[in-house]
């Protein structure tokens, strides 16, 4: 698997380490969790550490779309952690697809992510 999830601050924040080549089957692991805690918190804060991060098969890359399309109201913060500036141009592409304020850290700055995603929490 190229996904592992974990929750932190009492479910309100979702850390997602994500490394290869993200599957349909990697979403079908990660879009439950979190449903389950968007529909607890009615908004979580997610935190993506893309480090290792190789792209998306074509049927992930669809999954990820739809993800997107239902909750582009769900999600209040993302914190992109990454090593390529292509990832970083990802982070500046994602912002007119959700309505989530989302922040790009590199690798080297990554300690972070963490603390500015759990501001006023």
């Amino acid at each position: 698997m190229s996904i592992q999830v974990s929750e932190k601050a009492e479910g309100k924040i979702l850390e997602i380490h994500i490394s290869d080549k993200l599957t349909k089957e990697d979403y079908e692991h990660f879009v439950p969790e979190a449903e389950r805690l968007i529909q607890q918190h009615g908004k979580i804060r997610i935190l993506f550490d893309m480090t290792q991060f190789h792209g998306w098969e074509m049927a992930a890359l669809w999954e990820d779309i739809k993800f997107d399309a239902k909750h582009h109201a769900d999600i209040e913060r993302i914190a992109m952690i990454g090593d390529k500036k292509w990832e970083e141009w990802m982070a500046k592409f994602c912002g007119p697809f959700t309505q989530a304020e989302i922040k790009y850290f590199d690798h080297e700055d990554a300690a972070n992510a963490a603390p500015w995603l759990a501001e006023g929490l």
